[in-house]
This record gives C-alpha cells, structure tokens and sequence, in this order.
C-alpha cells in the first residue's frame, strides 16, 4: 500500500530544510564580481521515504559514474558527494561553437538527518541506470511494535 504523507511530515521538512541550505551553499559561490566558479555546483533530484523496517533514499546521477560517489554517515547525517564530468570541451585546435549547455557539471554534495533510532551500520547503496539507491534500516527501537492487551483479572473478593 503507498500513503504519500502530506508535506508537513517531519522526514518531508528535513528534505526540504536540507535543499535549501544545500542550494544556498551552491548558489552562494561567486567572486566580489558576482561571477560564478569556474566548476559550478549542482544538486542532483532526491526522493526520500519510509517503510516499516527502512529509510529508502533515491539520487538521480546521470552522467555520473559510481565509483566516483562518495557516500558517509556520521552522527544521523547521510551525505553524498561526487561530481559530474563536463561534457562539452574545447577542441586543441580548431573552434567549438555551443547552441545549447543546460546540464550541470562539477561537484554535488546532499546531506539529509535522520531521526534517532538508525541502524548505520546496517547500510547499504545500489547504483543502476544512474539513479543511486540507498537503504537505511531502522533500528529495532524505531520499528513499530503492536502491544498486545491481556484481559485483566477480576479483583478477589476478601471476606470479612
């Protein structure tokens, strides 16, 4: 069964915490000039969501290859860093007119916390057809647990 939660969930407000501050740090590399580094920042697309026993964290990176994909968790902090090669480069020789360069290139960092109760060692990441999957499992005391109810017994009577 798929529940899509409304944006007020506390997972959906991290996500969206964390974006902006990413963004802010990627928009926030210019010269007093206000020029741009010459290897801009990008932020790939993240999906994040929850089942029973995990956290599921989907990045699209294409264009980019696994190896060249950092992953770390420290202190309920899952970030990802790697970057993306520049596709159009100018020949030695000769002359190179551009029409079109809408794709990002260089180096992306995304970082989104967890609640407490994750299992980090417990990790695990997949990389297929550029979208990077990673499966952050709950640890037990997260997990939702039915409490069973046992019928009370009848108080004895004293005689008296």
């Amino acid at each position: 069964m798929l529940t899509i939660t409304p944006l007020n969930s506390m997972l959906d407000r991290m996500v969206t915490l964390n974006r902006a501050m990413d963004q802010a740090f990627v928009n926030g590399n210019t010269d007093a000039l206000g020029r741009t580094d010459a290897q801009p920042a990008w932020l790939p697309e993240l999906d994040a969501w929850e089942t029973e026993a995990d956290y599921i964290v989907q990045l699209d990176l294409p264009g980019v290859k696994g190896e060249g994909v950092d992953i770390s968790f420290e202190r309920n902090t899952l970030t990802v860093r790697g970057e993306r090669e520049r596709t159009i480069r100018a020949p030695e020789k000769g002359e190179l007119r551009v029409f079109f360069a809408e794709r990002d290139w260089g180096t992306f960092t995304r970082s989104l916390r967890f609640p407490q109760h994750v299992a980090g060692d417990g990790i695990s990441a997949s990389f297929d057809a550029g979208v990077l999957t990673i499966r952050i499992p709950k640890s037990e005391a997260a997990k939702p647990r039915k409490i069973q109810i046992t019928a009370a017994e009848a108080p004895k009577q004293v005689e008296g």
